[in-house]
């Protein structure tokens, strides 16, 4: 028989194709059309990363189509065609993959359309070589797009390093917020590019990078299931104060128009209204949530931990870790049960990797380690 006579290299190769291409577009309509997470329907994700994943994955199955119709009806390579496909991938690639991962950091507004823009030489380059196929332009048009995407990973690993700062700063609940998820997506995708771009006439490395694309897919699936959206939740009346209640604008005049004088009382208000109402127990308590309580503005609170040689973040993981503490030197000498995750649970934990990760930063030991020698 025909099909016998097929290498299962072959066969192997186009299974996996047409599985990404078929992922592709299950995964496109799933994110556009249902509203909220399947898979952890507690977690609000950010808009803009849904539909930005969503056009990334419309783009993987479009190209996987494209290309294989391309394949079956024409493989000209020196086509018009051929240039045509080129173009329109790289264009919608080098737009939705920065538009995806610019997505992921909330606290910054970027336009992907100077990297859209970076392909017209790529368009050019394409032209030529079908003008002049023996002109070696597609090896030049291949280089400079990788060259391009170098140039946007490095930017991107600035821009995340940037964003992973931002965070310590505002926010104290860092569960899948964390910056490293995304250095390794642009990272991987750079990698994709490269191999794919220098050695798709080969069959082992085109099933290696639809295996790649296929786990690329989940895992950006699971990204938008689990980054929330980080936004500044209501504070109920009565945790507030009666004194006025500082804007952004607020914010944004004082750093503009005021020197950097912090309050002098904002350590006792810190004392009285966080640390002995246990507020840092609160769950996602943002730098701008406790700034309203205290009574004073995000800019003046900032000031006055960055002057302390801390974080945000880290200020409220010390008092977590000492509430911690408290309670199991307390339920050793009741002799009660112990059971360590349920005491990070109160301290203001949700995840007891997050807890032992910061256990360790703040106490120099490993929570095993401390417990051992606390009870010798």
């Amino acid at each position: 028989m025909y099909f016998e006579q097929i290498p299962a290299q072959f066969v192997l190769f186009f299974s996996l194709y047409g599985g990404t291409a078929l992922y592709g577009l299950v995964a496109t309509i799933y994110l556009y059309l249902r509203k909220g997470n399947a898979f952890a329907s507690d977690v609000t994700p950010p808009i803009a990363l849904r539909r930005w994943t969503a056009a990334f994955f419309a783009v993987v199955f479009l190209g996987h189509v494209w290309w294989l119709l391309f394949y079956i009806f024409s493989c000209e390579i020196y086509s018009v065609i051929s240039i045509v496909i080129a173009v329109l991938d790289s264009v919608a690639l080098l737009t939705t993959i920065p538009g995806t991962m610019f997505a992921m950091l909330q606290d910054r507004k970027r336009s992907v359309w100077p990297i859209a823009l970076a392909t017209i030489p790529y368009a050019t380059l394409g032209m030529l070589n079908f003008v002049y196929p023996d002109g070696n332009f597609i090896d030049i048009a291949i280089t400079y797009i990788v060259v391009v995407y170098v140039v946007f990973t490095l930017y991107m690993i600035f821009a995340a390093r940037q964003y992973g700062r931002w965070l310590r700063d505002n926010y104290v609940d860092l569960e899948h917020k964390e910056v490293w998820l995304s250095h390794m997506l642009v990272i991987i995708v750079l990698l994709l590019i490269i191999i794919d771009g220098f050695g798709s006439a080969n069959i082992i490395i085109g099933i290696f990078v639809q295996a790649a694309e296929f786990v690329l897919i989940s895992f950006l699936l699971w990204r938008v299931e689990t980054l929330p959206q980080l936004e500044n939740t209501s504070i109920e009346q009565a945790c507030c104060t009666s004194e006025p209640e500082p804007t952004e604008e607020t914010d944004s005049s004082t750093q503009e128009k005021q020197p950097m004088a912090i309050p002098s009382n904002i350590e006792d208000l810190l004392a009285k209204r966080c640390v002995k109402t246990k507020l840092f127990l609160q769950h996602d308590l943002t730098l701008l949530q406790l700034a309203r309580i205290v009574g004073t503005n995000r800019y003046y609170l900032s000031q006055y931990f960055s002057r302390q040689g801390v974080t945000y973040n880290a200020y409220i993981n010390d008092l977590r870790i000492n509430h911690f503490m408290k309670l199991y030197r307390e339920a050793i000498a009741t002799q009660q049960p112990i059971a360590a995750q349920q005491l990070a649970s109160k301290s203001g934990y949700r995840s007891y990797s997050t807890f032992s990760l910061a256990f360790k930063q703040r106490m120099g030991q490993s929570l095993t380690a401390w417990m051992r020698q606390t009870t010798e």
